[in-house]
């Protein structure tokens, strides 16, 4: 059985990075003492790995990464894979091999997986909630340093979709460019004359005038509109006419996720899906 999402993608590469930073982080230069010191070398031990409170899983790819980098021949049996909605008390793996492994490899294991289907769990969430309207629930670049690829992997786990990875994938001209820039006009035009034909630019407003400003250019490709309130942005939707992609922003949480895909907008982008998320409660315990 794959373990990934089947519609979601993360670059094993992104995996093997994040295991060994996040195993060396805990293991230091002794290793676990812990366990050096109370458990025979052979010992041999038997884990199952279990939802302890409903949601839906993200992270077990890494899980097993973590395990099979402390012991490459150590016997993963796996019974969910990432994506799926799981309730309280489902399995979702067991792990047999030697037992200082899984021991040190636990807390590891459970930091990914927990942290990730935290993160799936609330993206579905707003998924349900906005599922009535035509709009999708993206994330933003508000994530841990160091886990961007993954917790982006862990909001497609969840259905939601991704806005950009980094600086580098998309031009999003914000409040402080325009500043810098001198202007609406003037900041869409020396972008439109520096980037490539694939390049997409996004552009941040604040009102209906600014709005205005950028459909006259004729040079964006999509607007965000940030802290509109509703009625603001119904005749956002109205000015705009289909002209663009609409994107809103500005604190939106699963109370107000649903008033405010319905009144038309294309995309509301929430950086709580990343960066205020509780871990969902998934526990090891062993089975000898």
């Amino acid at each position: 059985m794959s373990l990934f999402c089947a519609e979601a993608f993360v670059s094993p590469l992104e995996i093997e990075d994040a295991v060994t930073r996040a195993l060396a982080e805990d293991l230091g230069r002794a290793g676990d003492v812990t366990s050096i010191a109370t458990v025979p070398e052979d010992t041999r031990a038997h884990a199952v790995m279990a939802a302890r409170k409903p949601g839906v899983v993200a992270g077990l790819p890494l899980v097993e990464a973590a395990f099979r980098r402390l012991s490459p021949d150590i016997a993963i049996e796996p019974y969910s894979r990432d994506g799926t909605a799981i309730s309280a008390g489902a399995k979702l793996m067991t792990i047999a091999g030697n037992a200082r492994a899984i021991l040190a490899a636990e807390r590891t294991a459970l930091n990914f997986i927990g942290h990730l289907s935290g993160i799936a769990t609330a993206t579905a969430a707003f998924v349900q909630k906005i599922a009535h309207t035509k709009a999708r629930i993206i994330c933003t670049r508000k994530t841990a340093p160091g886990l961007r690829a993954l917790e982006k992997y862990a909001v497609r786990c969840g259905g939601g979709f991704n806005h950009r990875f980094g600086l580098d994938d998309a031009v999003l001209i914000k409040d402080n460019h325009i500043a810098v820039a001198g202007g609406i006009r003037a900041v869409l035009t020396r972008a439109k004359a520096a980037i490539g034909h694939l390049v997409k630019i996004e552009i941040e407003v604040d009102s209906l005038d600014q709005l205005k400003e950028v459909l006259d250019t004729g040079l964006a490709d999509v607007v965000l509109i940030d802290n509109f309130e509703l009625d603001a942005m119904r005749q956002a939707v109205a000015l705009v006419a289909g002209r663009l992609v609409i994107e809103a922003s500005g604190g939106i949480t699963l109370v107000s996720a649903a008033a405010i895909a319905e009144t038309g907008v294309d995309y509301l982008s929430s950086g709580s899906l990343t960066h205020s998320v509780q871990s969902l409660d998934i526990g090891l315990d062993i089975a000898m």
